[in-house]
């Protein structure tokens, strides 16, 4: 299985970059989380924040494939402990691709690789179209979507 999308963002790269792997850009966009690594292929990573843990719950985790600030963001995440008890076992990969187009910027992303019968796919698919709103609007304008919750 593969989740593809495409959007425009009226903003230059870097700033899409900056959206996706700054506190504040993770923050705003990732549900309230936060991406710490040191984003060089074979580091690990974590996107750590409230959550059924707490302050510091591990949402999602996994290791770097790829890092090029204002090009591609690629890793193998897996789902955080207190949502599976078999999340070491449970993968798939996600890469954000950055390319200039215009006056704007294009993202693209790919979640692909997935375990087969990985129990959050169906709740993935529909929660990177919130995702990818959300950096569209706070990278273009500093505000977040208010999604009713």
């Amino acid at each position: 299985m593969e989740l593809k999308y495409e959007f425009y963002i009226g903003a230059e790269p870097e700033q899409v970059w900056q959206t996706l792997v700054s506190p504040e850009g993770t923050r705003s966009t990732f549900f309230g989380t936060v991406l710490q690594s040191e984003l060089t292929p074979g580091a690990s990573f974590e996107y750590v924040g409230p959550g059924g843990d707490g302050d510091s719950t591990v949402h999602v985790y996994g290791t770097i494939l790829e890092a090029e600030p204002g090009k591609i963001l690629s890793y193998l995440e897996h789902p955080g402990p207190s949502y599976r008890e078999n999340h070491a076992e449970l993968e798939s990969r996600v890469t954000f691709t950055i390319e200039k187009a215009g006056g704007c910027t294009k993202l693209t992303l790919v979640n692909d690789q997935w375990t087969p019968d990985h129990p959050a796919l169906q709740n993935t698919e529909g929660h990177w179209w919130m995702i990818l709103s959300n950096i569209k609007t706070y990278t273009e304008t500093g505000k977040t979507l208010d999604f009713g919750w």
